[in-house]
């Protein structure tokens, strides 16, 4: 529970300054014309009873010495205000003393977000955020409204009085530290429920519901996942909008934008409609622009006159005025409930009508998503879940983010990166982009399947564009090699689900956000400030998405990624890389920029079409080359509020060499419990860059090998180089120890595996471009032999040692053979290039 009440203990009075100690590193400053001080909560913080750190408070003359394990405060008791004559608080960082004043600027800032995207083509100016490299930040809470104590707080003016409200963090570059502390007294970042994270699809296109019925089964049809339909704002009566259409509401909004009433010539029986979705698996939200409050148009509308004190009868509309309770309470039970009982599963708040409402300092945006979300929790709606702008900070408490309509180009897909990494800096940890784009713009295959892919490895998957025929998201209607591209990437993004739920709940318990820069972890190297294209996307995977085209000359695109200290695995191609260091990369369409630490395991699902399909039998560890490593995999129900009462489960796994030919794996007995948990389930082992085994044990019973991987047995994936184990099924609360014995031999060789995958995939790719030569060419024998090498291996184990001994020949016979090709010379250069490329 939050209480805004700090412990009396923590707070030091003098003359007119009140100073709260919250943590080592984090003091509240207050100083008051009248010596009245705040005590209610404000809309950022909102619990200040904290245990009391251990401090110590002198008086020297007219100074007050206020010195933490972290921080030193002096102040010079008196009536004035806060200034650089009678504060400052010191810190060392890094072996120096750091001296803090009020008024002192902070040009080391490491910025936070800003509220939306909308008509940002490529980057723009962010907010400032909780970090920076000066190691302080300093937070004016003086002009924010509070929220008084009633049984749903509410929002109301702060005192007219001479004031400042301040809060000093003073964590060096502790950063995670700050934001775990920060949340501490700002709340928790909390959980989406866990269909959040699987794919949505949004259009802003006035579907029927017949459309949307057709468009859910080609994505069956199609085997694409899909767990959220966002249904744009025409699902209401919208008059004939259009944007040359100037005609205006009775509050002077655009005629149309805002609605309740379905329009019933697309959707005549919603509930139907929305129900038929409910059973195919997939959640539903509505768009709201609800500026123009309720119109006498609309069903709902005598209903909500009488309830604000209007009679119907004059047909005057009800404005909108969300900062007045009575309106706020009919404007959910009487407009959005009913709707939700008819199905609506969540709501897309779309403020875009101004910054301003009846309460001083109060953004209507930041009030929207606070009223929404905490209506679903007070009515314990499942996981609340709400999609919407930024509205400033304290609504990290409030998820998901729409991030705005952006334009269609490359420009826009290079900033979000950074963008959704940075937002991390106050906390703002589950923005949602459009994918593909907004604005009009031509979205090629390529553009289209590079967003795609760091939507794979961004918190929330939502395709999106505006009403432009000529836009479409439907992947299956791209030529069918950028189809295969485009699915492998949203079967990814299912695949690594567990990873990407663990991440979320890292984020509760810690502040720290799935998607964070590379200086949390690198504060003092420089490259992880100016490398701000990459981030960790959760703790084990350093992800470096490309934003720029691939090029003509070789089909690749060309890539500088700073790899921190120590080895790392580039999962797309197999090969294990040394930092700390620059490097340059090249990758094909197919392949994504992602680093794994060595030794990392990376819990993983089956393919599934919705998170709510099946249950995640088997449970898929993916255990990257390494001398050990371990990870813990979190479950719960997935929609409720348990997780916060530790109805959850963990699940932890871990791996090591015991010698250079027997590696050992051991998944623990369960912990915890949730409703619907497994009781028993199986398990499958993947280990990438890894030789075929000479025996391998399931709790002491050996097993087979298998070509069809049936379970339980062992099997090669020659082209991926991964060893597959598929054990039996075992009791949740049993003990399962795997045992993989390698032949001294094949140890001996482990660098012939390093690149390998990589390197078959560009055998593969090139051969479709010389196949096209024909009649005059195709590819040569010497480079279908090297290619097949992984198929090889996948059907003769045995074999894999004398096939990665002889690879780098046939790799170089491959390429002379195409040398030799006279037909188009242009696709032979390409080819050549490709090959060569590192």
């Amino acid at each position: 529970m939050h209480n805004p009440f700090a412990d009396p203990q923590a707070m030091i009075t003098r003359h007119n300054a009140r100073f709260t100690v919250l943590t080592p590193q984090l003091i509240r400053m207050e100083w008051s014309a009248n010596r009245q001080f705040v005590d209610d909560a404000s809309l950022v913080f909102i619990n200040r009873r904290m245990p009391v750190p251990q401090f110590e408070a002198r008086t020297a003359g007219k100074w007050l010495h206020l010195q933490t394990e972290k921080l030193l405060l002096r102040y010079k008791a008196s009536r004035d205000r806060f200034t650089k004559e009678n504060l400052e608080i010191s810190f060392e960082l890094n072996g120096k003393c750091v001296a803090w004043q009020p008024g002192k600027r902070d040009h080391s800032n490491l910025r936070g977000t800003t509220r939306t995207l909308d008509a940002v083509s490529g980057a723009t100016q962010l907010e400032p955020g909780l970090l920076s490299r000066k190691g302080w930040a300093l937070v004016n809470d003086s002009k924010r409204p509070q929220l008084d104590d009633s049984a749903w707080p509410w929002v109301k003016s702060r005192p007219n009085s001479e004031q400042q409200d301040w809060y000093f963090f003073g964590y060096g570059h502790d950063y995670k530290q700050a934001l775990y502390d920060f949340t501490r007294v700002a709340g928790k970042i909390p959980m989406p429920p866990r269909f959040a994270f699987g794919t949505w699809w949004s259009r802003y296109w006035a579907y029927t519901d017949q459309e949307l019925k057709q468009l859910v089964e080609e994505f069956e049809h199609h085997n694409v996942p899909l767990d959220v339909l966002v249904i744009d704002m025409d699902w209401h009566l919208t008059f004939n909008l259009r944007w040359w259409n100037k005609r205006v509401d009775q509050a002077g909004q655009r005629m149309g934008w805002t609605g309740y009433t379905w329009d019933k010539n697309l959707f005549p029986d919603p509930t139907a409609f929305l129900g038929w979705l409910a059973r195919k698996g997939l959640k539903k939200t509505l768009n709201l622009h609800p500026a123009s409050g309720v119109l006498p148009h609309e069903e709902r509308y005598a209903e909500m006159a009488r309830a604000m004190g209007l009679d119907p009868a004059t047909k005057r509309h009800v404005p909108f005025d969300i900062a007045n309770k009575t309106f706020a309470e009919n404007y959910l039970n009487i407009l959005h409930h009913p709707l939700e009982e008819q199905g609506v599963d969540f709501w897309w708040l779309d403020w875009q009508q101004g910054d301003k409402t009846q309460v001083a300092g109060l953004n209507p945006t930041w009030w929207l998503n606070y009223v929404h979300f905490t209506d679903m929790e007070r009515r314990k709606k499942a996981r609340p879940l709400i999609f919407h702008r930024w509205g400033g900070l304290g609504n990290h408490r409030y998820q998901i983010g729409f991030s705005g309509d952006t334009y269609s180009n490359w420009e826009s897909l290079a900033f979000q990166p950074y963008f959704t990494s940075t937002a991390a800096n106050v906390g703002y940890g589950y923005w949602s982009h459009d994918i593909g784009g907004h604005m009009p713009g031509e979205v090629t295959p390529e553009l289209y399947t590079r967003w795609l892919q760091f939507g794979v490895f961004s918190p929330i998957l939502r395709t999106h564009t505006t009403r432009n025929a000529k836009a479409d998201r439907r992947i299956w209607n791209y030529p069918n090699a950028d189809y295969n591209n485009m699915r492998a990437a949203y079967l990814l993004r299912y695949a690594l689900l567990p990873y990407i739920y663990n991440a979320a709940r890292q984020t509760y318990d810690t502040g720290v956000s799935m998607c964070r820069p590379m200086y949390y972890d690198w504060p003092e190297c420089e490259e992880a400030y100016t490398a701000r294209d990459q981030y960790f996307f959760g703790n084990d995977l350093l992800v470096a998405p490309i934003t720029a085209p691939i090029s003509p000359k070789n089909s690749l695109a060309q890539k500088q990624i700073w790899l921190p200290q120590g080895q790392w695995f580039e999962w797309f191609t197999g090969t294990m890389l040394t930092g700390a260091t620059f490097i340059e990369r090249s990758f094909a369409l197919e392949e994504i920029p992602v680093y794994v630490k060595a030794g990392t395991i990376i819990p993983m699902q089956p393919e599934m079409m919705h998170t709510r399909a099946k249950p995640i039998d088997p449970l898929i560890l993916m255990i990257f080359p390494g001398e050990q490593g371990e990870t813990c995999v979190y479950e719960d129900e997935g929609d409720s509020l348990g997780y916060q009462t530790g109805e959850c489960a963990w699940t932890r796994a871990r791996h090591e060499q015991i010698d250079p030919t027997t590696k050992r794996v051991t998944i623990l007995p369960v912990e915890g419990k949730f409703p619907g948990m497994l009781a028993s389930r199986s398990y499958e082992l993947r280990l990438p860059c890894a030789w075929p085994p000479e025996e391998v044990f399931s709790n002491g019973a050996a097993l087979r090998f298998s070509r069809e991987g049936q379970t339980p047995s062992w099997r090669y994936e020659g082209e991926q180089v991964m060893l597959l184990i598929s054990l039996p099924n075992f009791a949740c609360a049993e003990k399962v120890e795997v045992l993989i014995k390698t032949a001294a031999a094949l140890v001996e060789h482990n660098h012939l595996l390093n690149g390998v995958r990589g390197k078959l995939a560009r055998l593969q790719r090139v051969m479709p471009w010389l196949n096209g030569l024909w009649p005059q060419e195709w590819s040569p024998e010497a480079l279908i032999v090297a290619a097949q090498t992984g198929n090889r291996i996948s059907l003769s184990p045995a074999n894999a040692l004398q096939e990665m001994q002889t690879l780098a020949q046939k790799y170089s016979e491959a390429v002379a053979s195409i040398a030799g090709i006279h037909a188009n010379q242009r696709i032979v250069a390409r080819a050549l290039r490709h090959l060569r490329a590192e």
